[in-house]
């Protein structure tokens, strides 16, 4: 959640003067503040320019509200009000989420200890989450998105003073996939410190759904579709069902992949599918292998790949963010799915929805990303040769913005004839 922190002792009165400010810029037609006020459904509505005197105090304020991750100004003010005593419930529940984010086992202890209510309490900002939530630092306001060293052992002792483990926040709209385990494997924070697979386990340990409280897989469905390949195998070794074509792609489980793709690279008859509502999915089976391929080739298991490309599944076929086999095979630095892909004439210059062709989607990689998760962790991948082995397939130079802000990368794209776009 992008929301702004409060300082230690935040004044009401300050955000009061705050919303009137945004009220009056946003009439004079200040870009930023009219960017800002359009957060509020009512300015949307009428967000043209005759319309800005009709803008009131009430939407300022809502405004306000919801950058710092509340549903509304009443709630807002009334948070604020209560942080002015140090034993409200609210003041206690941001020290220990406080405590939580930053490891802070003795102040955590305590509070626990002195309050033991508080490991079922409930944040009120929008997202509504409890403290066993922060463990999974996603979906919670930004600023807390942390990890910390001893994560596993604030985790413990959240789980041992009664934490509820399958407790469902409002994270991302809410519903029953928004549990610690769901929020934890789809989490960047935790997987880059290395804790993402034990913290698992260890809410596995707790008794927390591995199926998922609907029972659909979600999952191990989470932590493959966002590409966190230890989660996702922890899960696995822990029992989690590998029973339709996508769970048995993202695990490189081959053997398991063929016998849910006939010879002509169609779906076989009644192969269970994937039901995790997130992924927006169709029933249609077809639709599920070409996912398959794309998550394959995402988390580089190139047997899968290999298997799939050569049944003549639609190699052109893209997820969400129009993304094809070859996009993530090129984005994630996996050099022999790419070229099992490229031996089977997959298409190098298909957009995806951010206008990007393979080798675009290699050289921003290249420039905004510092390596990708493999198993056993995050690793540094040099995307240069595999920007080499694109261009040299035919990919299109000219469909490249350039410069691209890596000097490494730039060197190739002018040896190939790159022009300023």
């Amino acid at each position: 959640m992008d929301a702004r922190a409060l300082p230690p002792r935040p004044s009401l009165d300050q955000y009061r003067k705050q919303a009137k400010e945004l009220l009056h810029a946003s009439r004079a037609g200040e870009p930023e503040a009219v960017r800002r006020m359009r957060q509020c459904p009512r300015v949307r509505e009428h967000a043209t320019p005759e319309h800005r005197d009709a803008y009131a105090l009430a939407d300022a304020q809502l405004v306000v509200a919801r950058e710092h991750g509340f549903e509304s100004w009443p709630g807002f003010a009334s948070h604020v009000e209560a942080l002015a005593y140090r034993d409200a419930p609210v003041a206690r529940f941001e020290a220990a989420a406080d405590a939580v984010t930053a490891g802070d086992e003795a102040t955590l202890h305590q509070l626990l200890r002195d309050h033991p209510t508080l490991v079922r309490a409930r944040s009120t900002r929008a997202h509504h989450a409890t403290l066993l939530h922060y463990v999974a630092a996603n979906g919670v306001e930004d600023f807390r998105q942390r990890t910390p060293d001893n994560a596993m052992a604030i985790a413990r002792m959240l789980l041992d003073a009664g934490a509820q483990v399958d407790a469902v926040a409002h994270t991302y709209g809410g519903g029953t996939h928004q549990t610690p385990l769901n929020l934890l494997v789809s989490s960047v924070h935790p997987a880059r410190a290395g804790l993402q697979a034990p913290l698992a386990e260890l809410l596995l340990d707790a008794g927390a759904a591995i199926e998922g409280l609907d029972g659909d897989g979600s999952p191990l469905l989470t932590a493959l579709a966002f590409q966190y390949p230890d989660a996702a195998a922890a899960l696995a070794r822990r029992g989690a069902r590998v029973h339709t074509v996508l769970a048995a792609a993202g695990l490189g489980r081959e053997e398991l992949v063929r016998r849910f793709v006939d010879a002509n690279g169609h779906a076989v008859a009644d192969g269970p599918l994937a039901s995790v509502r997130w992924l927006r999915l169709p029933r249609d089976p077809q639709a599920h292998v070409e996912r398959a391929l794309i998550w394959a080739a995402a988390l580089g298991q190139t047997g899968v790949v290999e298997f799939l490309s050569m049944q003549r599944v639609n190699l052109a076929a893209a997820d969400d963010q129009g993304f094809t086999a070859m996009h993530w095979a090129a984005v994630q630095g996996h050099r022999d799915a790419l070229d099992v892909l490229l031996s089977r004439r997959a298409p190098t210059e298909a957009l995806n929805a951010y206008g990007g062709t393979v080798l675009g989607a290699a050289v921003w990689a290249a420039t905004h990303r510092d390596g990708v998760f493999r198993p056993g962790g995050f690793t540094p991948v040099n995307h240069v040769p595999l920007i080499e082995r694109l261009i040299a397939a035919g990919a299109r130079v000219d469909a490249v913005g350039y410069p691209s802000g890596n000097r490494a990368v730039d060197v190739v794209l002018e040896r190939h004839g790159a022009r300023v776009t």
